[in-house]
C-alpha cells in the first residue's frame, strides 16, 4: 500500500482520485484511523484524514505522527503528506511528524499542481498567474498567505534544512534531476522541486517514483500514479445508492472560486437559499435554522437540486466578524461555527428526507458534513473536473458525495457535479 496523510477532506479525496483514475483502489479514512474499519481487504491507497489544518501545531504534529505509525504498521512502502496547494496549515509541524514517525531525514516536497493553475518557479508559487501574496489566498480568513517564497514559507515552520531545486535543472530531464536530488539528500531535509507545467511533473515523478516519503498537493501524485501502475489489485464492483430526492448542495467557503458557482446557480435559477452568519451569532439562531432546514426538505421531495450556502458577501462576513470578535470568538473558531452550522443543517435536511446525493464545498465544511453523517470511510470515484472527484461512503446506507475544495472548479462545476451524481444513478 501507498499510506497518504492529508490535512482535510477535500485534499484526501483529491489525491485520492489521482491514483483511482489511474485504477488504483483508494480509500479515504477519518481521524483516528480504526482498522476494524477496512474489511478484510486493503485498499491500494490508504488515506488518513487528519482534519487538521485549523489545528494548534502541536495537535496537527500528534494526528499526523500517530496516522503515520499505523500506516507503517500496516506494511505501507511509500508515504505521503498531502498538504494545501498553497501551503496553508500546520506544514512544517506535519511534515516534521511523518519524518519523525518514519525514523526518517529527507522528503521531497512538490507544490505544483498546474491543473488547477499551481505552479512554482525559483521557489516563487503562483495562483493562476499571480504570486501567492497577490492571489486571493492574502486575504484567508485564518491563513492569510503574505509570502511566495515557499522555502522561506517552510523553513519558518521547521528547524529542519530546507532547499530548492528549480526548473532549470527538472528541464534537462529526470536522470538529471534523479542525480541532483541524491546529491542534496545529504544536504537538507526538505528539498522543494520547481514545477513549470504538466511534463514538469512527469520528469519528476520518474525521478522520484522510488522515494519513501514525498510531501505537497496532489498534482505530482497523477503522474506518480501512471509510472507506479503495476500489481494492482482488482476494482471491486460498487452498487450506487438508488436516487430517491433532489440533489442537495452546500457552500461554505468563501473563495472567489465558490462564489462564482454559487452565482452561476443562482443565474440558472437553481432554488439557492442563504445561511445568515450574522444570525448565528444572535437569538435568531435555531428559528433561522429551522426555517431554512424545512426549505431544503419542500424542495428534495419535490425532486428538486438545492443550495444553501453561507454568507459570502464581504460586508456582511466582516460585519459577523465583528459581532462574533465582541463575544470573544477568534476567526477559527469563527469559521467553525459557521461550517458546523451548515453541517447541521445539512444533517437534519437528510435525516427529514433520505437524500442520499450530496455536493459540498469548502474542507472545513466538507469534513463537518461528514463527521455529523457518521461517515466512517469514503472510496474515491469518478474525476468531474482535476482534483474533484465524487465518491461512496463505506458505511451503510450508502450516500454518493462530491467534497469540493473551496478555492478549485470552474464557475459551472456546481451544474457539472449535480449532473454527474443524477448521471452515476
Amino acid at each position: 500500500m501507498i499510506g497518504i496523510v492529508a490535512d482535510d477532506i477535500t485534499g484526501a479525496n483529491d489525491i485520492g482520485i489521482m491514483y483511482a483514475k489511474a485504477d488504483w483502489r483508494a480509500d479515504v479514512y477519518p481521524y483516528p484511523f480504526l482498522q476494524s474499519k477496512m474489511g478484510t481487504f486493503p485498499p491500494d491507497v490508504l488515506i488518513i484524514d487528519t482534519n487538521s489544518r485549523l489545528d494548534s501545531y502541536d495537535e496537527a504534529y500528534e494526528k499526523v505522527f500517530s496516522s503515520t505509525e499505523k500506516l507503517k504498521r500496516l506494511g505501507c512502502e511509500q508515504f505521503f503528506n498531502k498538504t494545501c496547494s498553497v501551503f496553508r496549515g500546520n506544514i512544517g509541524a506535519e511534515f516534521d511528524a511523518m519524518l519523525d514517525a518514519l525514523e526518517s531525514e529527507f522528503a521531497v516536497v512538490v507544490l505544483g499542481f498546474p491543473k488547477n493553475g499551481r505552479t512554482t518557479i525559483n521557489g516563487q508559487h503562483y495562483v493562476r498567474g499571480k504570486k501567492l501574496a497577490d492571489s486571493e489566498f492574502r486575504h484567508d480568513p485564518v491563513h492569510p498567505m503574505k509570502e511566495s517564497n515557499l522555502v522561506e514559507i517552510l523553513q519558518s515552520q521547521t528547524k529542519r534544512k530546507v532547499a530548492l531545486v528549480d526548473v532549470n535543472i527538472v528541464e534537462q530531464g529526470s536522470e538529471i534531476l534523479k542525480q541532483e536530488i541524491e546529491v542534496m539528500r545529504t544536504k537538507c531535509n526538505y528539498l522543494l522541486i520547481d514545477v513549470r507545467d504538466q511534463v514538469s511533473l512527469q520528469i519528476i515523478a520518474s525521478a522520484i517514483k522510488e522515494e519513501k516519503i514525498i510531501c505537497g498537493a496532489s498534482g505530482i501524485a497523477e503522474e506518480l500514479a501512471l509510472v507506479m501502475n503495476q500489481g494492482l489489485k482488482e476494482q471491486q464492483s460498487i452498487k450506487l445508492p438508488k436516487l430517491d430526492t433532489g440533489v442537495l448542495c452546500a457552500a461554505g467557503s468563501l473563495m472567489p472560486q465558490t462564489f462564482r458557482q454559487v452565482e452561476e446557480m443562482k443565474n440558472r435559477g437553481l432554488p439557492v437559499l442563504e445561511l445568515e452568519s450574522r444570525k448565528l451569532f444572535s437569538g435568531q439562531r435555531d428559528v433561522h435554522i429551522e426555517e431554512l432546514i424545512k426549505k431544503l426538505v419542500t424542495c428534495l421531495t419535490k425532486g428538486e437540486d438545492v443550495l444553501v450556502h453561507s454568507s459570502n458577501d464581504i460586508e456582511v462576513v466582516q460585519v459577523t466578524k465583528q459581532i462574533a470578535a465582541s463575544l470573544g470568538y477568534s476567526n477559527t473558531e469563527i469559521s467553525r461555527v459557521v461550517s458546523e452550522s451548515l453541517a447541521f443543517v445539512v444533517d437534519e435536511t437528510v435525516k427529514r428526507t433520505n437524500a442520499n446525493r450530496l455536493l459540498i464545498a469548502g474542507g472545513e465544511t466538507s469534513a463537518s458534513v461528514c463527521s455529523r453523517l457518521g461517515i466512517e470511510g469514503l472510496r474515491v470515484w469518478k474525476e468531474i473536473e482535476p482534483g474533484l472527484p465524487s465518491c461512496l461512503s463505506l458505511n451503510k446506507p450508502s450516500m454518493m458525495l462530491v467534497l469540493k475544495s473551496g478555492s478549485f472548479g470552474s464557475p459551472d462545476f456546481f451544474a457539472k457535479a449535480i449532473e454527474h451524481l443524477k448521471e452515476n444513478e
